[in-house]
């Protein structure tokens, strides 16, 4: 399965240090923008009931801008009216499986599951002359529920609809002293039409949030290691499906 279409960013705010600024991406960042996205993943449907998935999404937002107001990361401060250029590079990695409840209906289809998803972060500030940097890396699992439901319109088509998501403590998963709370959901709606036997395009609409909030307990600094970073997208994309029978 393999989709590409654009992405809107509704709200976006990230801040690093408790004195740091509260950053509004969308509003002082230059996210009002539509960004490029594309998804790929493998289904694998085993004893009729059971369903591996691995999916990989790139997710690279970059652009420059000429700030309004000072920004303080971890500590540094980057003036009001300079140039800044920033990434915030988020791809991830989700391996989930879903166990059919309906297996003998044939017009509705209903899978619950889990995921464990891989983020790979890299968030990073940069004036254009290149005297004042600042970058947060992070690599880590995260857990989530997934469910999974279709509905057949007719020979050809079907609606699909799809979520990931948890709300937890971070600290509660991983065993951490510091309370961090974190959240994700990914949850889309795909409208689906057989082109031939084993092709099927479709429509996606998809909202993709989360984020976390908290002090890490390995931080090295520059900056005393509390992050509050939470994200609201949306996508649409075209894609194709090709099913090896």
């Amino acid at each position: 399965i393999a989709e590409i279409g654009f992405l809107g960013v509704w709200d976006h705010k990230v801040q690093f240090s408790n004195s740091g600024t509260y950053f509004n991406y969308q509003k002082n960042g230059g996210q009002d923008v539509l960004f490029p996205v594309s998804r790929i993943s493998l289904e694998f449907d085993f004893n009729k009931r059971n369903t591996l998935v691995f999916l990989y999404q790139p997710l690279r937002l970059e652009s420059q801008v000429l700030l309004d107001n000072d920004l303080i990361v971890d500590e540094l401060t980057f003036p009001a009216s300079t140039s800044v250029k920033l990434l915030y590079n988020f791809p991830f990695y989700r391996l989930s499986y879903l166990r059919e409840l309906l297996p003998t209906n044939e017009k509705y289809r209903l899978a619950i599951g889990g995921t464990l998803q891989i983020r790979n972060t890299t968030i990073s500030f940069e004036s254009s002359d290149g005297t004042k940097f600042r970058t947060n890396r992070n690599v880590g699992i995260v857990p989530a529920l997934k469910i999974k439901g279709k509905k057949q319109l007719n020979q050809r088509a079907h609606l699909e609809l799809e979520a990931d998501g948890i709300y937890a403590p971070v600290s509660y998963l991983n065993g951490s002293d510091n309370e961090v709370v974190g959240a994700i959901l990914d949850a889309s709606l795909r409208s689906v039409v057989a082109l031939s036997d084993p092709v099927k395009v479709f429509l996606n609409c998809r909202y993709l949030g989360g984020g976390a909030v908290g002090t890490s307990d390995n931080s090295k600094g520059p900056g005393d290691g509390y992050v509050k970073n939470w994200l609201h997208f949306s996508t649409v994309s075209i894609g194709f499906i090709y099913e090896f029978n």
